[in-house]
């Protein structure tokens, strides 16, 4: 039975980083990224351990341990991470409903992921249902970007609400598209 919770203890974050490193681009054949999707950063448990301390991550696990997460992340972690500081910046030249998407009180989705034996069941969108139902209420919208090379995220964020609503080339040459999950929009998805 899969149990979807907000981080309870050290041992869920030592999860996320296991998880997450096995699911890393530069861990993974170009047949698993196009298959599977891939993530990014490669947080540290600190890293985990200091975005907990602001908002708490959402986990997805079973009795042999997290295989599911979704990270928050506020604008407090903006230069904790130096490589997605390009994307906080984009969210300064970004017009969403005649406002900069900068001035609103936005929830950034760190990073998502689930274990490749789980995909396909319905957990990327019970975890995002959770991350809705926490954080709705004190945040605008949730907001993250995606390589746009990475076509099964692209397609699952969409799946559960998300918008594409601008791309960008960062200064690694990595071309990414920013979505936007609005949570005063009507949109019946979760």
């Amino acid at each position: 039975m899969i149990h979807y919770t907000t981080n309870k203890n050290k041992a869920y974050l030592k999860g996320i980083c296991t998880l997450q490193k096995a699911n890393l681009k530069n861990n993974l054949s170009d047949q698993e990224i196009e298959m599977y999707g891939f993530v990014t950063v490669d947080h540290t448990l600190e890293m985990l351990e200091d975005l907990n301390a602001i908002e708490p991550q959402i986990v997805a696990k079973d009795d042999k341990g997290v295989i599911g997460y979704v990270l928050a992340m506020t604008k407090k972690s903006k230069f904790d991470i130096p490589i997605i500081l390009p994307m906080f910046e984009e969210f300064e030249k970004i017009d969403y409903k005649g406002r900069w998407v900068s001035e609103y009180n936005y929830l950034v989705v760190g990073q998502v992921c689930v274990h490749k034996n789980y995909r396909g069941r319905g957990v990327f969108e019970k975890c995002f249902h959770l991350y809705k139902n926490t954080f709705a209420g004190r945040y605008d919208f949730a907001i993250t970007e995606i390589a746009v090379t990475n076509q099964r995220s692209r397609k699952a964020h969409k799946k559960v609400g998300f918008e594409e609503i601008h791309t960008y080339t960062d200064s690694y040459q990595t071309e990414w598209v920013v979505v936007l999950w609005d949570w005063n929009d009507s949109y019946p998805h979760i």
